[in-house]
């Protein structure tokens, strides 16, 4: 799964996808959690050419009736995206990129008890990013949703996550899939409406190998916390 990511700066994503910059960018997260607001890069209506908008990470599917949005939205299985109601039409109609600089994922390990010197088991965050150092598009899915109450509108998006292979399978069972650059274009293209067929896309994310990680302190355990300490190795 994908629960806590470092989301970049939005100039470097305008720099990586060549479009411009919005007149309120965000600013880089080193501490992103599901129901925050994050950018992403859609196709633009009309001209599908890319571009950077934002929205919560959870998605909340235009169909949605509760004036609450929906719970543990923010991944979705690439296994079930085609067939399950909650993913089907994003993944059918309104697909997305969501830039990383990496993602953190928590996985078995031993430590000391400091009140009975014993070794007990524990969950040790690491760090995973591309070895290139370019950013890492997950494949996304987006929603326009309005508040049945109010009118007010939402935009959201969720990440698609497949069973982890390689070295990632040691750390987490599940992994976000990383699409390669090759893949961006067909991945936005409003025009693929099969969700069968954006299913088959995802398949071609990043092999294993094509990332590096590392042990970084528990500091991210802390919502609340943020800055580049979080991703400084263990030491």
């Amino acid at each position: 799964m994908c629960g806590r990511y470092v989301s970049p700066e939005e100039a470097a994503i305008a720099r990586a996808f060549r479009v411009a910059a919005r007149a309120n960018p965000l600013a880089r997260r080193f501490n992103v959690c599901p129901t925050d607001t994050v950018p992403f890069v859609r196709a633009r209506a009309g001209s599908g050419e890319p571009e950077i908008a934002s929205g919560r990470w959870g998605l909340v599917p235009h169909w949605w009736k509760e004036a609450k949005p929906p719970r543990a939205s923010f991944n979705a299985r690439v296994e079930e995206a085609a067939a399950k109601p909650m993913w089907r039409d994003a993944l059918a109609r309104s697909r997305c990129l969501v830039p990383a600089e990496g993602w953190y994922e928590w996985g078995p390990a031993e430590r000391t008890d400091p009140a009975t010197g014993e070794i007990v088991a524990a969950k040790q965050p690491r760090y995973i990013r591309r070895a290139d150092g370019a950013l890492a598009c997950f494949a996304g899915l987006a929603a326009y949703w309005k508040d049945p109450g109010t009118g007010e509108a939402l935009r959201s998006c969720a990440i698609l996550t497949g069973p982890a292979s390689g070295a990632l399978a040691a750390i987490h069972g599940r992994a976000p899939v990383v699409l390669p650059e090759s893949a961006y274009a067909a991945w936005l293209d409003r025009s693929l409406d099969d969700p069968e067929a954006a299913r088959a896309l995802a398949a071609r994310a990043m092999p294993p190998e094509a990332f590096v990680h590392w042990r970084v302190r528990p500091l991210v355990n802390d919502a609340g916390r943020d800055g580049p300490e979080l991703i400084e190795r263990e030491r």
